[in-house]
């Protein structure tokens, strides 16, 4: 009998449905770079996860989702670089 791997959940800021957390990106605000895209997923810092779409981004923008997730507000500039970086990734 062989044991079955458990695959981790992470709940999206836009859509809050569960997903894999490979499947999402994860959003990052740490104290020296501010908020980023932590395309590794292992860098230090509080993070959140959205799907890699923008319509999730947007509903993130006018929830709040991502501010209440990290705990900060975020400038327009903030969402502005997210957009931009999420249109490269995909």
């Amino acid at each position: 009998m062989g044991t079955i791997k458990k695959v981790p959940q992470r709940q999206c800021v836009g859509c809050h449905e569960m997903k894999n957390k490979k499947d999402l990106i994860r959003i990052l605000k740490t104290e020296a770079e501010g908020i980023i895209i932590d395309t590794t997923g292992k860098k230090n810092g509080r993070g959140a996860y959205i799907c890699p779409n923008s319509e999730c981004l947007d509903k993130a923008v006018k929830t709040k989702g991502l501010e209440r997730s990290l705990k900060t507000a975020a400038t327009k500039e903030v969402y502005d670089k997210l957009k931009k970086e999420m249109g490269n990734l995909e």
